[in-house]
Parts: structure tokens; sequence; C-alpha cells
């Protein structure tokens, strides 16, 4: 029986995580963001999985938390309010730490939540009419749960607009201020992501995952625990097979072992 709200699909090394709830915009109710936490957490330890797009099904990527989720949220204790969040932040913490490179397709809108999706991502392509927002303080709350992951992704100074103001905004300022790396026609989609895709095909898979861990590490150090993290991050990379192999690749004018033909 299809998953109600959530699909995983394959294409060889590529997993494709679909958002199925397109009647409600793709938005977040209790039963998804477990299933895309699980998702995820599954996908990272699969070493058949060298690329993971996620994206959402029909006009819509991801318009941010179900209405009627948040409804319920209106007969909840301040301890259930706190499990609710904490398990939306587990599904966003999940995503951002997934060991494999991550790529958002964004199409119609990625609101709220949904832009927090785009603040997990390695890669975020949209359509260049798509729309934006951390629309929360227009219902009276505040961007919390996503918080640390879009200060990460924009900084302070972009957050505090539009944190403050909940106003929407295009794809191409979407782009500007480090939310979207790719704005492109509808038409160039798909193409676009598929590109990107190739480009993570052709580096080393462990070093990816590396990579990120580093960036995650360095993020969270000072300069001092910095400095000490990086250089037994190259010390250790250096001496793996995989980076063995790279180097020879590169010495010897071929492809390395792991690029996908």
């Amino acid at each position: 029986m299809p998953d109600p709200v959530l699909r995983v699909e394959r294409e060889g090394a590529r997993a494709r995580v679909v958002l199925a709830r397109p009647g409600v915009r793709n938005a977040f109710n209790a039963e998804l963001i477990a299933r895309l936490r699980d998702a995820f957490v599954a996908l990272g330890t699969d070493a058949s999985v060298r690329v993971v797009v996620l994206e959402g099904e029909g006009k819509t990527f991801c318009g941010g938390a179900d209405i009627n989720w948040m409804r319920s949220a209106l007969e909840l204790g301040e301890d259930e309010n706190v499990r609710d969040a904490e398990a939306m932040s587990d599904m966003f913490r999940a995503i951002d730490r997934c060991p494999k490179p991550v790529i958002v397709r964004v199409q119609g809108a990625a609101i709220a939540g949904g832009a927090g999706l785009c603040a997990v991502a390695d890669a975020v392509v949209a359509e260049d009419t798509a729309t934006f927002g951390f629309t929360e303080t227009k219902l009276g709350i505040i961007p919390a749960v996503i918080a640390p992951f879009v200060l990460a992704k924009i900084g302070v100074s972009h957050a505090r607009r539009f944190f403050l103001t909940g106003e929407r905004f295009d794809a191409q300022r979407a782009q500007a201020i480090g939310l979207v790396h790719e704005m492109v026609h509808a038409d160039a989609l798909d193409g676009t992501v598929d590109a990107i895709a190739d480009e993570f095909d052709t580096a080393g898979p462990e070093a990816i995952a590396a990579a990120k861990a580093l960036i995650a590490a360095v993020r969270a150090a000072s300069y001092e625990e910095s400095r000490a993290i990086t250089a037994l991050s190259i010390a250790r990379r250096r001496v793996t097979a995989e980076a063995q192999e790279g180097l020879r690749a590169f010495l010897e004018r071929r492809s390395a072992s792991w690029v996908v033909r």
C-alpha cells in the first residue's frame, strides 16, 4: 500500500524523497515529520545511495504546517507542544546531518517549515516563479525550530528582516540571501537538479560525508578548535584508500573508481 504522506523512490544510486500531500500543499503534520526523519536516517546509512533529491508532489514544494495540525496545537499544553517541536527539530537535524548530499527541488512555494527544508539542503534549485517566506510572525508565532538551520544558511542580517516581517519574497531574493543556489525556468528545473546530482556523483562518497561533517564541526567551533579539527580532518582523509585513489586518478589523468559513468 503506498505511503499516504511520503514516497521514497530509487533510480539507481539516486534516491528521491517526495512529499506526497499535494491537496494541502505538502504541509507538515506529525506523520509527515516522523516519516521524513526516518527516511533520511535510513538513506544516510544506505551504502548504495549516492545522492538524495527532496521534492514535493503537485504545484507546491511545501507550504509549511498543516492548518489542521496547527489547530490541534491550540488544545495542547506546554509540555506537549515542546514534544511536537522537538520532533520537528529532530527531522530537520536528520536532513541537515545526512551524510549523503541532499538537493532540494522547489516549485510553487517554500513557506515557513518549507523554507526550513531549503536551509538544511546542500543544494537548492528553485523555479524562478517560486515564493519563499518565514511567515510565522504573521500568525503571532515565531520560526523557532528552523532558526538554527536558517541562521546558518542566510545569516543574522537577513533573518532579522525576514523573521520579523514575515513577508514573502521571490526566488531572486532567495538566491541573493543564500537560501537558493540555482534559480531556473520551470522547464529547466529537473535538468538542473540532475546536473548537480551528476557533479556529486563525480566526488568521493566518503569524502562528501567527511566534508559535511567538517562543515558542521567547524561551524560550531572557535578558531582554536577549528584549527585542530581541520588539521586532523585533512590528515585523516589523506591516508584513506578513497583519497589515495583520487590522487592517483588525478595524476594518471583518468576518472576515479567512484565516478558514475
